[in-house]
């Protein structure tokens, strides 16, 4: 815990996926809210998608941060920010088209949620 998912449409091709999962792993290190190694991120290139209805060329990033349940909504939304922060950063850029950018903060219930960690 945390999970970060960062999903993105494949035309984004100015998207280093590591380096972005690194910044955003950093940036939830820099929150005091989480131990390094409890943070699990991947990115998912997405081949098929589609953005509204128009065949202008369009694009997005999607970070999806699953946490486990009990903070407030003022840590959750501090989180989103600087999450939404760092995409911004990142130069996701498409030329002549528009990239949507956006941040999701989920809980994961305490009670049903398991976790092992096996060797060192």
């Amino acid at each position: 815990m945390p999970h970060l998912t960062l999903d993105y449409s494949s035309n984004l091709t100015t998207l280093d996926a590591d380096r972005t999962l690194l910044a955003l792993n950093r940036q939830l290190v820099e929150s005091g809210q989480f131990a390094e190694n409890d943070i699990k991120s991947r990115a998912c290139r997405l081949e098929h998608y589609r953005i509204g209805i128009e065949p202008a060329p369009r694009a997005f990033a999607h970070v999806t941060l699953a946490l486990l349940s009990g903070r407030t909504p003022e840590c959750k939304q501090g989180l989103s920010a600087s999450l939404l922060a760092v995409l911004q950063r990142a130069g996701l850029t498409l030329p002549g088209a528009e990239v949507q950018l956006s941040v999701e903060v989920r809980d994961m219930e305490r009670a049903s949620y398991s976790k092992a960690v096996i060797g060192d």
